[in-house]
């Protein structure tokens, strides 16, 4: 008794891994519902297949004499050793590839303009195909309108990533050289969490990036906020990080549209504020945040291409983090 009380904690844990914003178990997709379907008939019929083995082996070890003469019969072997594999893993196979056709048909059915997801080390370039045929940039988060298809085009500039949102939809690879579709639909507002899943290089972990799902009007007023060059800093603080961003070369690297800083080496800044993390899922989005990030990031993401600014003083550090806390 003492033994299964000691358990209790272990299993508390393991199940509480069954929720959240990054469970594949709490499906918020089209294709993510399917993919669920799929699973829980697989695990199923994995249940009942194991009970049915054990079942078996048990009476074929302890069972009566005529039962176990019974179970020894060639029949047995042929039905349930070669028929009934067959039967049962090609009924999934087809199952399996229903579900992987339903994707393809919303792909040819995707709405509107698409987005490209570029993986990098190890960050998230996003870039937005606006109605005008305008390009949008933006990083690290990936926003959706619920109910309309939409195909993101999946690449990378280094090594192989994989871009996986276990609440949308499957995951699919982005390999060098070229560009792989995923078409993502949500079917209700909400925050979910994708994350890569190849390993990439030593801070493979750190990086994930949130997924907004907004109402087609929400989604559609926030493109056309995101669209528009950052605004410009209100306080004085924050002016004063604004000239610092410049003068420490930061727009070298990031660009922050409106102003002189357009570099395209590290993420686009621009709204950076408002979106719901920094660093790629690695930080929250505050004040303090940047502040780390700017001197720690070394430490907060080893092996990140971004240098530690530690020559900053506390005083212009501070400036520097209202500033870039300010664009939203």
């Amino acid at each position: 008794m003492k033994r299964c009380v000691a358990l209790l904690p272990v299993l508390a844990a393991g199940l509480s891994g069954c929720g959240g914003i990054q469970s594949a178990l709490v499906p918020r997709g089209t294709e993510a519902e399917e993919i669920d379907v799929l699973f829980r008939t697989v695990t199923l019929l994995s249940i009942v297949i194991t009970v049915l083995v054990l079942a078996l082996t048990a009476l074929a070890l302890r069972g009566p004499a005529r039962l176990r003469h019974h179970i020894s019969a060639e029949w047995v072997v042929t039905v349930g050793g070669i028929a009934l594999p067959v039967v049962v893993l090609s009924a999934l196979l087809g199952y399996g590839l229903l579900v992987m056709q339903a994707g393809a048909a919303r792909s040819e059915r995707a709405e509107g303009p698409g987005v490209t997801i570029t993986g990098k080390r190890w960050w998230w370039r996003v870039v937005y195909d606006g109605p005008d045929g305008q390009q949008i940039v933006s990083a690290n988060e990936l926003r959706l309108p619920v109910g309309r298809p939409l195909a993101l085009r999946l690449e990378t500039d280094d090594v192989i990533h994989s871009f996986w949102a276990p609440q949308l939809g499957g995951k699919l690879d982005m390999i060098p050289g070229r560009s792989n579709v995923l078409t993502l639909e949500a079917t209700e507002p909400g925050i979910s969490r994708a994350q890569c899943a190849e390993y990439c290089g030593g801070a493979h972990a750190m990086m994930a990036m949130f997924v907004v799902s907004l109402e087609p009007a929400a989604y559609e007023a926030w493109l056309e906020r995101e669209a528009q060059p950052a605004a410009a800093p209100s306080t004085a603080i924050a002016r004063r990080g604004a000239q610092l961003f410049l003068e420490n070369g930061c727009g070298a690297c990031h660009a922050v549209r409106g102003t002189e800083a357009a570099g395209s080496i590290g993420p686009d800044l621009t709204h950076v504020g408002s979106r719901h993390s920094l660093a790629a899922g690695t930080l929250a989005n505050e004040a303090e945040g940047f502040a780390r990030w700017i001197v720690e990031n070394q430490h907060v993401k080893p092996g990140n291409l971004m240098p530690s600014y530690r020559m900053l003083s506390a005083e212009d550090l501070a400036a520097v983090a209202a500033y870039l806390d300010g664009l939203e």
